[in-house]
């Protein structure tokens, strides 16, 4: 009997103790739950930046002028008056033919001309002689007219033979072979002392250098969508990267839109022209960007920041009771490793940088204040570095 009251006993005093660790206020399991430490997470505030969609297209820098020089005369190369490579100005003297053989014809023509001159003055007395005598009837009319036809002839004879002296005079001239064009000149293909043959030998050759075009093709589904509206009077903006060069740092316009799409290619051709002529040559590969709008601010955030559920993007961003949420987004075009977000965040939103990979929505956590920096990459036509904005006018 006294066994099962001692049993008894034991029993109530388990029960109670459990009622006992039951009743524990639910503030201390809160603070019990509070001492396990938070998970750091890395945190910063989205980037918001002038941003600009632009397409790049290869090309070639072309000369607006170039020649190709020849002689218009045929003869011996006497001088050579250049500076192989240098600039030349317009009306320059760049060779000379020896001009002894057309300085002889000049001559000879001269003879000539003075020779008919002396024809001509006699013929035109004969015919005022005739004349007076027609009148008396002391000529017969076959005769007076006989008489004024060969005046009229020697002065015909005058007319042809100045006409080869102006031709004789001009190839004499053109024995001074002069500069068509400002430019750099080439090597000289055809030194002192060689027989060139008119309009066939070439002498050098002569590139334009005071601007430069950049022709290329934009395929006609991106005109259509971003350009229709162009026109060449518009000045478009474009920047120019040359081979070997890290920056696009030539800026130029479009001056130029062909009036028809090209049914082969379905491309539009389209000129560029660069002013900057202190680096530029004919020739030269070239990357050309063209922007299709002005630039707008947009936020950015780094391309790892987002996560992919099967419905949307989205980031993870951090509230002021530093849990995380779940926000859905949209993207745009990226740069670098930063991609445009057009709708789901504003400026002053501060984002999970690594994204969702260990950590979720409603997750407390302690944030680990980060800087993103985007100073490195160019989010606008050719300003990639702090250098000025450049936009559409």
């Amino acid at each position: 009997m006294s066994f099962n009251k001692h049993s008894q006993i034991i029993i109530i005093s388990v029960l109670l103790t459990t009622l006992m660790a039951c009743s524990e206020p639910p503030e201390q399991a809160k603070a019990a739950q509070a001492q396990r430490p938070l998970t750091q997470i890395d945190v910063a505030q989205v980037v918001s930046k002038p941003v600009q969609s632009w397409f790049t297209y290869t090309t070639r820098l072309e000369a607006p002028q170039q020649v190709a020089l020849k002689p218009r005369v045929s003869g011996v190369v006497n001088t050579i008056d250049f500076v192989e490579g240098q600039q030349v100005k317009q009306g320059d003297l760049l060779f000379s033919l020896d001009p002894r053989p057309f300085e002889a014809q000049v001559a000879s023509l001269r003879a000539q001309v003075a020779s008919a001159v002396a024809e001509y003055q006699q013929a035109k007395s004969e015919a005022a002689r005739a004349a007076r005598l027609r009148k008396r009837d002391a000529i017969s009319s076959e005769e007076a007219e006989s008489r004024t036809t060969a005046a009229k002839k020697a002065q015909a004879q005058i007319s042809a033979l100045n006409a080869q002296l102006q031709a004789a005079q001009l190839d004499l001239e053109f024995t001074k072979i002069i500069a068509p064009i400002d430019g750099v000149i080439s090597r000289a293909e055809i030194t002192k002392g060689n027989t060139v043959n008119a309009n066939q030998s070439t002498l050098t050759n002569i590139v334009s250098d005071q601007k430069m075009y950049a022709y290329f093709d934009i395929d006609e589904r991106t005109w259509n969508s971003h350009f229709e509206q162009a026109k060449a009077s518009d000045n478009l903006p474009v920047v120019m990267q040359l081979l070997g060069s890290d920056e696009f740092a030539h800026q130029g316009h479009v001056d130029f839109i062909d009036n028809q799409i090209n049914t082969s290619t379905g491309t539009l051709r389209v000129r560029a022209t660069f002013l900057d002529n202190s680096k530029l040559r004919s020739g030269a590969f070239a990357r050309i960007r063209l922007a299709s709008q002005e630039a707008q601010q947009q936020v950015l955030i780094p391309e790892r920041a987002i996560g992919t559920d099967l419905k949307n993007r989205f980031v993870l961003i951090v509230d002021d009771k530093n849990t995380l949420q779940y926000r859905p987004i949209t993207v745009g075009d990226r740069y670098g490793e930063f991609r445009v977000i057009t709708k789901g965040l504003t400026a002053s939103d501060i984002i999970a940088v690594n994204g969702p990979a260990k950590v979720g929505p409603g997750m407390p956590i302690e944030p680990r204040t980060t800087q993103l920096n985007a100073d490195a990459i160019g989010f606008t036509l050719g300003a990639p570095l702090n250098q000025t904005l450049l936009t559409a006018k």
